[in-house]
């Protein structure tokens, strides 16, 4: 065994709000920070300068480049700076799932690897994830950064909903064959998994996700006329969002005990402007309830896509092969942070079963004097660590000994046999 496989691998779920990072074998990751770089754009715009005005002046050029690789913030600290300054813009890496800049998001992980984990990485095997239907050329770039610019001795890429399905098990009962419902702040995506294989062609995708549900809160409070700083107005929606919504059984039940008591539902946010420092409040009302509700209702919030939530997982699980759709429909695990508002995995559950039901009552009402179908077990899954469920999963995989064998592994498209429960691509360098 090398050195490398005797200290713990580095985990980093890189998502499109949150990156969790931290070291394999922890319950919890050691840092949930924004996936966001705050780059001073001074140094490139001195630079820029200076090559139009003197071509020969070549150590200012050089040293221009340096300290604007150099001069870069990430996380709470890149939002900080770029809101006490105005040199310094925010760059978004990841959009929808996917990395858009390959530079800045190399800088995000040299930040995330000595700033965050002061670790070497030429000491640590590493496991990064991937959302689904990922290009093969992203997972090439990866790797290429991976290996050429932190010399890592190992490298796997996990894909995301599989290490959701792997987190929820428990030493008793291990089921690899379930339906994940992935709600990022990016991307939500439906992923049908059978023995720990993703079935590619059953993958659904809908354009709703925690930042919609933002985007709908910051709405409804302006739209109501709400006191609220409009520099502060998208991070007072998401904090909003986080503390106070939740979802509900019916919306014109809820209007009405919003009307009823509103002293008991309505709730106060209370801050202080920053440009003035004068105190403000506001009421937290009727969003409270229709944040969560655009994934049952998504008409409410936009009409270009009008499909709720649970027909998109039946749609998926009747598109999966027969003999694993009662498997599927009886293991439907939530992950991701918009998951996590009150009853939703009953709502999801009561809705999704009202579906599989009606379906079993048409075909019964077919088959006159013949056997009956047999009731549909439905299921949805909910536990305390599904908001970073993607890590713990890949906590859980690179904490075995399985992860070690099979470094010397460089197909990128390679299942291995000991690794079938957390089956996804891989790439490995052995050095």
């Amino acid at each position: 065994m090398d050195a490398a496989s005797s200290r713990p691998a580095v985990v980093i779920d890189n998502g499109t709000g949150f990156t969790k990072m931290g070291f394999a074998g922890n319950v919890e990751p050691c840092f949930i920070i924004p996936t966001v770089v705050a780059v001073n754009d001074s140094f490139v715009n001195n630079q820029t300068r200076r090559s139009s005005t003197s071509s020969n002046n070549w150590l200012a050029q050089h040293s221009a480049g340096v300290m604007a690789d150099l001069d870069f913030y990430i996380g709470e600290e890149a939002m900080l700076r770029s809101r006490s300054s105005n040199t310094y813009n925010l760059s978004y890496p990841i959009s929808h799932g996917q990395v858009d800049n390959w530079d800045t998001m190399e800088r995000f992980w040299q930040q995330c690897i000595f700033n965050y984990l002061r670790c070497d990485p030429e000491d640590h095997y590493f496991l990064l994830t991937e959302s689904p239907l990922t290009a093969p050329e992203n997972r090439e770039y990866t790797g290429e950064i991976m290996f050429e610019t932190f010399n890592v001795p190992g490298l796997y890429i996990a894909v995301q909903p599989v290490l959701a399905l792997a987190a929820g098990y428990t030493t008793s009962k291990c089921e690899m064959t379930g339906v994940v419902v992935d709600v990022g702040d990016g991307a939500t995506h439906v992923v049908p998994v059978a023995d720990g294989y993703v079935i590619g062609s059953s993958i659904k995708s809908i354009p709703l996700s925690g930042k919609d549900v933002t985007l709908f809160v910051q709405q409804l409070m302006r739209e109501r006329g709400e006191h609220v700083p409009p520099e502060d107005s998208l991070e007072i929606a998401r904090k909003v969002k986080e503390m106070y919504c939740y979802t509900c059984s019916d919306i014109v039940k809820e209007y009405n005990k919003h009307d009823r008591e509103p002293s008991k539902y309505i709730k106060q946010w209370r801050g202080i402007k920053p440009k003035t420092g004068a105190p403000y409040s506001c009421d937290i009302g009727y969003e409270r309830f229709l944040g969560p509700e655009i994934f049952f209702n998504p008409e409410i919030y936009s009409s270009d896509f009008t499909t709720t939530l649970p027909s998109v997982i039946d749609k998926c699980i009747q598109s999966a092969p027969i003999d694993t759709r009662r498997a599927l429909y009886k293991n439907v695990v939530l992950s991701g942070g918009s998951t996590m508002f009150k009853d939703f995995n009953r709502r999801l559950q009561r809705d999704l079963k009202k579906i599989v039901d009606a379906r079993i009552l048409l075909s019964d009402a077919r088959l006159v004097g013949e056997v009956k179908t047999q009731p549909v077990e439905v299921n949805v899954v909910s536990h305390p660590i599904q908001r970073f469920a993607v890590w713990f999963g890949g906590s859980v995989l690179a904490s075995t000994p399985e992860f070690y064998a099979v470094r010397s592994r460089i197909n990128p498209y390679f299942h291995a046999l000991e690794l079938s429960k957390f089956c996804s691509p891989s790439v490995f360098r052995y050095t």
